[in-house]
């Protein structure tokens, strides 16, 4: 049954190393044995999955704007633009003017330089508060630091693109991709909203992003492995990748009556915070998989997983616990994203509703096949650290 205030996906924006849009996404992960893009020497012995060749101005007109944001920025502005594009908003004054935002960030890029520089002055100095100040005010531009406010991306998506309804930004990792869409839906769902830009972006070309996963040793070392693979090797299982993932949700009656195609339909989005240092983890996937009311037959999952060892052991063990359900593991391909990871889950599954056909496997060692269409398909983000979710993604 389908009603007026049904949310559903009318547009998508995706970059990661595997390209941009999500026409050029589909080609590739359809692609069976399709080999990823990796990084492995500029952060060695961590491997990475880069950014592709992007020019910025086919999204972003002017240079000033685009000189004033970080890359972690300028990723998220663009892909917010393709999100718009291919919902035919982008431009209309009366649908942008209206247009609500839910943005997932994180805190912003170091100026590394300046780090280093108090890191090594600190080596011959003990008078270290005069010393910050000294640095505090020589080396750092307050402009730069504004610029790394997390609550800029939606900033700057509000100036590029005139997207200037009501805005939100939620912080932490994959939960704050989670709560961005769980808030988003339930505004239109209730009758706040109409139509909402939704998403994410996370740039891991930075010394300091891959700090803040190794400093409590979550980062994969030596050769690379697919994402459900990675147990046995030396290290905490994460490979991070750049990317970004927006979505434009709408109520039905919204998108029908502007004549839009819609991909699909976002059927229930629910979340947890098990206490897994308690044990909890184990319960709360189950859970989440008793409130999310999975249909009978076989069913098709876009996994989230970041091969963090515990979070990924967990989730792959719920899963296969169900011999309905058929597991993709897509950061094999694109690597972790963080922010980015739960919309960039339910853009790809949108995206197999759409054309009414599954990935094949990621990795033949760990998935299995799934034959025919997937009328309904599980998204997944089960957090490497802390925060569970997951929706559904059904046929429109």
């Amino acid at each position: 049954m389908s009603s007026p205030r049904d949310v559903v996906i009318t547009g998508i924006g995706l970059v990661s190393s595997l390209g941009e849009g999500p026409d050029a996404h589909w080609q590739k992960l359809v692609q069976p044995g399709l080999q990823p893009v990796l990084e492995a020497a500029r952060f060695a012995p961590y491997t990475v999955h880069p950014l592709p060749e992007i020019d910025w101005n086919l999204q972003i007109a002017k240079r000033g704007d685009q000189r004033q944001m970080e890359t972690w920025q300028r990723l998220g502005t663009y892909a917010a633009g393709l999100a718009l594009d291919d919902a035919g908003i982008k431009g209309n004054d009366e649908l942008c003017t209206t247009m609500d935002m839910v943005v997932a960030a994180g805190g912003g890029e170091r100026d590394e330089a300046v780090d280093a520089a108090i890191l090594a002055a600190s080596e011959s100095r003990n008078d270290r508060d005069v010393l910050l100040n000294e640095k505090l005010t020589t080396e750092l531009r307050p402009t730069l630091f504004l610029a790394q406010l997390s609550n800029l991306l939606a900033g700057n998506i509000s100036i590029v693109h005139k997207v200037t309804g009501s805005s939100r930004t939620f912080m932490g990792e994959e939960g704050a991709g989670v709560a961005a869409v769980e808030t988003a839906a339930a505004r239109i769902r209730s009758g706040q909203s109409t139509h909402i830009l939704v998403g994410g972006a996370f740039q891991t070309e930075h010394s300091d992003m891959l700090l803040g996963y190794e400093l409590a040793g979550y980062l994969h070392r030596g050769p690379w492995k697919p994402v459900w693979q990675r147990q046995d090797s030396q290290g905490g299982g994460v490979v991070s990748g750049s990317g970004a993932a927006f979505l434009v949700l709408e109520q039905r009656e919204h998108a029908t009556s502007r004549g839009r195609k819609i991909y699909a339909e976002l059927g229930p989005v629910v979340s947890g915070r098990a206490r897994r240092r308690q044990g909890e983890l184990d319960a709360e996937i189950a859970t989440l998989l008793k409130q999310v009311a999975l249909p009978n037959g076989k069913l098709l999952a876009v996994s989230g997983a970041s091969g963090a060892h515990v979070a990924t052991t967990a989730e792959k063990a719920a899963l296969d616990a169900n011999p309905a359900i058929a597991t993709r593991g897509f950061s094999t391909l694109t690597g972790h994203m963080k922010e980015a990871q739960f919309p960039f889950a339910v853009a790809l599954a949108a995206l197999a509703v759409d054309r009414k056909a599954a990935y094949p496997v990621f990795d033949a060692a760990a998935e299995k096949p799934f034959e025919g269409v997937p009328a309904t398909v599980l998204a997944t983000a089960i957090g490497y650290h802390q925060f569970e979710g997951m929706a559904l993604v059904n046929a429109a």
